[in-house]
């Protein structure tokens, strides 16, 4: 039996996981893929730390560079994460002729063409199914799985921390602060949280999905992303009224020669599946042309399942090695670059939730729905809240209609003195 190689670069909570994995799972991994799958070297700057499972001797360093020019490496296991060193190790063991496994989502979304254009360089494969979803196998199911499907639209719950903060929210009417200090308690949520609650996670996720669905990898910059942080309870509760939960949400959707990426709090209705994903769990939902609707849904990080993903991974390039051949070409996202566009923005239509603090006086209404339809927006249904003084909140459910008409029609309801100058603007799903 052809023995395999296994580095890791990072042993913290997913590396350790990759790390067990190899060590318990040996034999059986052996007899499902006819390679002896064994772990060579871990590479970490704190080698000292008991990660609950003995390592044999040897294998620890703190020297990743060490562990990329080892001989007996045939894969590495990238499991730092970020752009920084992490980007620097990769496109080192890649040049250097060895296969790399990562979950690393930031660095795929940021430098993925760089990267994936040096494994071709050096006929070796990279996989990184982990990236997206954690122990989702969503990668392999849009790559492979649907690769007859002309995909026409992805929506993905792909943030565990924002789903978790969301459900209890909802459940128990916690303001925003209150559950994402209880996520923090829980280790749902780090201690500086923005990745997540500002929606950049998700975005990263987003556009490693637009390159497999559509071959079009966006810069971060241009892809319009809202997070939750100042998503109000108000607005969960008055969701919930009409029907709906909301979820953070990333939409990649394709019309011609324009796709749509973007990540926003989103109103879902409760009859749709994606509604009924809750707590840290993640799910996407895909949309084919032969397949129709999809849906794929499981635990979007944490040790074991990331690392499950990973090993997936590392189990497809050792059967790739062991019958001398790889694969890296299926894995270069970037085929319809020059063709496709990144869709504006304000072009893309949605319906729209939109909450105002409207004055207590005759008529207040009447010029708000005026202004939405001088601009083509066309209300669906409407509520007036309780309240007291001299603002009342008001609830709008609009019809579809344009980004950029919503905007000018909000932009002309501030100036006209009937409302309080903050207004909630969510889109429906």
């Amino acid at each position: 039996m052809k023995e395999i190689g296994i580095g890791i670069l990072g042993f913290g909570t997913v590396g350790a996981g990759v790390a067990q994995g190899l060590l318990e799972h040996r034999t059986v991994m052996a007899h499902r893929t006819g390679v002896d799958i064994v772990l060579k070297r871990i590479a970490d700057l704190d080698i000292t730390t008991d990660r609950g499972f003995v390592v044999p001797e040897g294998v620890l360093t703190t020297d990743a560079f060490e562990v990329i020019k080892d001989n007996s490496v045939n894969v590495v296991v990238e499991t730092i994460g970020g752009t920084g060193i992490a980007k620097t190790l990769v496109l080192e063991a890649l040049s250097n002729g060895k296969c790399v496994v990562t979950a690393n989502k930031k660095l795929l979304a940021e430098y993925g063409t760089e990267i994936f254009e040096t494994a071709s360089k050096n006929g070796v494969d990279i996989y990184f199914g982990a990236s997206v979803g954690g122990g989702i196998p969503i990668i392999r199911v849009v790559r492979e799985a649907l690769v007859s499907n002309e995909i026409e639209s992805i929506h993905g719950i792909l943030n565990g921390t924002c789903n978790y903060i969301l459900t209890r929210m909802e459940r128990e009417s916690l303001p925003f602060e209150d559950a994402l200090s209880e996520a923090q308690r829980l280790g749902y949520a780090e201690a500086d949280p923005s990745l997540d609650i500002d929606g950049f996670d998700t975005a990263h996720k987003a556009c490693i999905l637009s390159s497999l669905a559509y071959g079009f990898t966006p810069k971060m910059s241009d892809v319009q992303v809202e997070g939750i942080r100042n998503l109000s309870s108000l607005d969960v509760k008055y969701a919930a009224e009409f029907g709906y939960r909301i979820k953070l949400l990333a939409c990649v959707a394709r019309t011609g020669e324009e796709v749509e990426v973007g990540v926003h709090p989103t109103l879902i209705p409760f009859s749709h599946m994606l509604s009924s994903v809750n707590d840290a769990f993640n799910a996407v939902m895909v949309k084919g042309d032969m397949s129709d609707y999809t849906m794929y849904y499981g635990r979007g990080a944490g040790r074991a399942p990331t690392a499950s993903t990973v090993l997936g991974d590392v189990a497809d390039i050792a059967r790739n090695l062991a019958h001398g051949e790889t694969r890296y070409s299926r894995a270069v996202p970037n085929y319809a670059a020059d063709t496709t566009t990144l869709k504006e923005a304000g072009a893309i239509e949605s319906k729209f939730y939109l909450r105002f603090s409207v004055a207590d006086k005759p008529g207040a209404f009447g010029t708000i729905a005026a202004i939405l339809g001088r601009n083509g927006v066309s209300i669906s249904a409407a509520s007036q809240k309780e309240g007291s003084g001299e603002f009342i909140p008001v609830v709008v459910l609009t019809h579809a209609a344009a980004s950029a008409a919503v905007e000018a029609a909000l932009e002309e309801i501030k100036l006209s003195g009937v409302t309080a100058s903050e207004i909630t603007k969510l889109r429906i799903l």
